[in-house]
């Protein structure tokens, strides 16, 4: 079975580097204008609770049944939310996390390891699920954060957490064929779902 780990296309708070999290943000319009419709068309789809990720999968994947998993949406920065690394340089709280290399829970929001094991545990679910209805392709389109989250813990090559921080509308496609004996999935390649990609 092949797994494609998306991420959804670029909104406002991308474009300004700002922390969105877990705010319902749209996709920008100049987001939307640059996905392209992808190259298959999988039955199902499963994207996180949060609009961005459906409007991405609408665009790529016309004909797909989304299916929403709360699980898979992004990490909470709490107060961190809305703001990018500019507004905050002199905010103690943020230059503390920053300094514990974002370890740390941020203020009102999500440890990174407990935000990983949340989704690293979401995932092997809907894997396990795919593998045991016999399905061939697995299409999971969520955020950076839950591709960064599984891919460090799942893929080979290993790699470290930020290092698979993809683009907008692009990310992975995974083989699963030892995932049962091993719980590890061997990457196949990138894949980028924008105009300017293809």
């Amino acid at each position: 079975m092949l797994i494609y780990l998306l991420r959804h296309g670029q909104t406002e708070y991308n474009a300004q580097k700002r922390y969105q999290g877990q705010r319902d943000i749209p996709l920008s319009s100049a987001g939307a204008a640059q996905l392209c419709r992808a190259d298959f068309d999988p039955d199902v789809v499963y994207v996180s609770t949060l609009q961005r990720t459906s409007q991405t999968a609408h665009i790529l994947f016309p004909t797909a049944k989304l299916v929403q998993v709360d699980g898979l949406k992004e990490m909470c920065f709490g107060s961190f939310e809305g703001r990018n690394f500019i507004e905050m340089e002199k905010d103690p709280e943020y230059q503390a996390w920053v300094q514990a290399n974002c370890e740390s829970s941020c203020p009102d929001g999500e440890r990174k390891a407990d935000f990983s094991d949340r989704i690293c545990r979401t995932f092997a679910q809907l894997v396990d699920k795919a593998l045991a209805a016999g399905e061939q392709r697995l299409v999971i389109l969520a955020h950076g954060g839950t591709q960064m989250a599984a891919m460090e813990r799942f893929a080979l090559p290993r790699r470290d957490y930020y290092d698979w921080c993809g683009p907008n509308a692009g990310g992975y496609v995974l083989d699963a064929k030892d995932w049962t004996e091993k719980r590890v999935l061997y990457l196949v390649k990138t894949v980028q779902y924008t105009k300017e990609a293809q």
